[in-house]
């Protein structure tokens, strides 16, 4: 009996060995599989932080891109797309405070929209490699100081500016225009140049008087530059940035067309605004999350252009069928590159 219970004992001892060595890996803590066998990730939610010098709702150039971004996220899922936003951020020191923050908090791209906020970004960047960064009207990445996640974009604005010319030079009978820019700088000089370049083409007989406030938001300053304009002959206004509310307010009031240019303007004066030149953002920030996705951070220019829908103009029932005609053909022609705009010396 005793050397029978010893060979009982040895083979369980060998079976239990050979079963040590074919047993599966266990998993590790927590119920994950092993690194080697893991499935691939879902897609993650892109977390996407928006800083705008105005308010999201200026009829102008931070609505413009918030709108958009909303439109994406509405196509996209609140599941696949989170905003957070920062409005009157004009302050440049609040808004550097404000970027650090969103990428310190993980949010994958943080959209700095204004010109002003370059520098801040440049200086930012480089301590959150993982994090893209966008900012615009630029054309400056920061590649040449060796940066790779910022993104700059720049909106055409001479395009809109062209288009929106070709209408109000069939607009007037006084064959005077009004313009209130904010600087003559960035996209607000693209678009008086291209408004001018717009004109002429049209009619070189008309002209059009350009005032600069040398703000973006006093709302005062542009509603006095529109009196100006008024008082000077001008039977047709138009201008860009937050500021304009206060210049179409002085337009209804006094019965004389405007025309809008960055988001749609008919929501302050229907009966005056008799077109808009909208920027639409909602392609352009697919492809910067896109790009993110498939590896590049940043590193590129992205533009809007009537070529790629990124400016679309909508035109009042109230607009003449000529005028319209006219303006519609000039943005087949810039899509399509038989149009060059030509800005004149001023």
């Amino acid at each position: 009996m005793r050397k029978l219970s010893w060979g009982v004992v040895l083979i369980l001892i060998v079976s239990l060995w050979l079963a040590a060595c074919t047993a599966p890996v266990a998993a590790p803590a927590g119920g994950a599989q092993p690194a080697a066998e893991a499935p691939a990730a879902a897609d993650d939610v892109v977390r996407v932080a928006l800083l705008l010098p105005s308010t999201i709702n200026d009829i102008a150039w931070s609505q413009s891109i918030y709108t958009s971004l909303k439109e994406l996220q509405a196509e996209m899922g609140e599941d696949k797309l989170e905003i957070a936003y920062s409005e009157n951020m004009f302050n440049v020191p609040d808004a550097a405070a404000a970027i650090r923050e969103y990428a310190a908090n993980g949010y994958d791209l943080v959209i700095a929209h204004g010109a002003q906020y370059g520098d801040s970004l440049m200086e930012i960047a480089p301590d959150f490699p993982e994090v893209s960064f966008a900012w615009g009207t630029s054309t400056r990445t920061g590649a040449d100081q060796g940066i790779t996640n910022i993104f700059a974009y720049e909106p055409r604005g001479d395009q809109a500016g062209y288009v929106t010319g070709v209408l109000a030079a069939k607009l007037t009978k006084a064959k005077i225009i009004g313009l209130v820019g904010p600087v003559d700088a960035g996209d607000a000089k693209l678009h008086v140049d291209g408004f001018l370049a717009g004109v002429k083409a049209t009619d070189p007989e008309v002209k059009v008087n350009v005032s600069f406030t040398g703000s973006f938001g006093d709302t005062a300053l542009a509603a006095e530059a529109a009196n100006t304009h008024i008082k000077a002959g001008a039977d047709v206004l138009t201008g860009s940035s937050q500021q304009v509310v206060g210049a179409i307010g002085v337009a209804k009031e006094n019965g004389i067309p405007w025309i809008g240019v960055q988001a749609d303007q008919s929501t302050a004066a229907p009966e005056t605004v008799m077109a808009s030149a909208i920027y639409d953002w909602k392609q352009l920030l697919k492809d910067i999350i896109a790009k993110r996705a498939a590896g590049t951070l940043g590193g590129e220019v992205l533009q809007l252009t009537y070529a790629n829908g990124g400016i679309r103009t909508i035109y009042s029932d109230a607009a003449p069928a000529d005028a319209v005609e006219a303006a519609k053909a000039a943005e087949a022609g810039l899509a399509d590159g038989s149009i060059t705009i030509v800005a004149e010396p001023r």
